[in-house]
């Protein structure tokens, strides 16, 4: 199901009130397309400065230039792998210079890379806990720090990490994506029992069956395929819905935390 640039990225972000984030500076991960590109949006469209991490520069920059036009001056770009501790170490100081220090960072970068067991390409899997597990580690390690002094200050501050209802629900080609997402759901319980005592709210977000770019470059066309049709089958849910929970659940008060957040279509009930 690829899609092209217009339909990862659109321009607009309805209903979401201006100023809700303001004064807040957001850092999101794989903001190339989809949930990213969608929360990037939000995020901008309510107030808060935001900086776009992804591999894919083009896609930044073109979505920066967007968010420029539609009045949203702090915008900051930065093509960064999540693999790569030291290059996110390196856009943190930039992040830090530019835009102040973040206090609400979104772990969204990830690959779903299906295959049944038996036949799976292992350098997916490698793909799979790279991107998943270390690089959703090494994005919550550099800007824990942020977190923290922003709790101190009193002032509301946010870890959300992007999980998936695969963690949870058995899908039988997708045994190592699930567990890298299964991974991500006890992380993120643990950070929430360490971190929320000092005043950093940590949350996953997990949505199902929703319309992005995710699973488009898996190898096994069988599985691929099936894909497809399992999102024809119902009326998936789309980038943008999983956005406005994301923005949902920051907006809350700093003293609420909706500590985990399931989206999916309504069809699966």
């Amino acid at each position: 199901m690829t899609k092209n640039l217009s339909e990862n990225i659109s321009l607009s972000a309805p209903g979401v009130s201006a100023g809700l984030l303001a004064g807040r500076v957001a850092v999101i991960t794989g903001a190339t397309a989809g949930i990213g590109a969608a929360t990037a949006r939000r995020f901008a469209s309510a107030g808060a400065a935001v900086a776009l991490l992804g591999r894919r520069s083009s896609r930044l920059d073109y979505l920066a230039a967007s968010l420029r036009e539609e009045g949203s001056a702090e915008v900051l770009p930065l093509a960064v792998d999540v693999t790569d501790p030291g290059a996110l170490a390196a856009a943190a100081a930039t992040i830090r210079g530019s835009l102040g220090s973040p206090d609400l960072v979104v772990a969204n970068a990830g690959v779903m890379l299906g295959a049944p067991f038996d036949v799976a390409d292992t350098a997916e899997w490698d793909q799979m806990i790279d991107v998943n597990l270390r690089g959703l580690l090494a994005t919550g390690r550099v800007f824990v720090d942020d977190l923290l002094a922003a709790a101190d200050a009193g002032r509301a501050a946010d870890l959300v990490n992007i999980g998936s209802i695969a963690a949870e629900v058995i899908f039988a080609d997708y045994p190592v994506y699930g567990a890298t997402k299964a991974a991500v759901t006890q992380l993120t319980r643990n950070l929430r029992a360490s971190l929320g005592p000092r005043g950093v709210r940590v949350r996953s977000v997990d949505p199902g069956f929703a319309l992005t770019e995710l699973g488009d470059s898996m190898a096994h066309e069988a599985t691929r395929v099936g894909l497809d049709e399992m999102r024809s089958a119902i009326t998936p849910i789309t980038a943008d819905d999983v956005a406005d929970a994301i923005t949902y659940s920051v907006a809350a008060p700093a003293r609420v935390n909706i500590a985990e957040l399931t989206v999916v279509p309504t069809q699966l009930g």
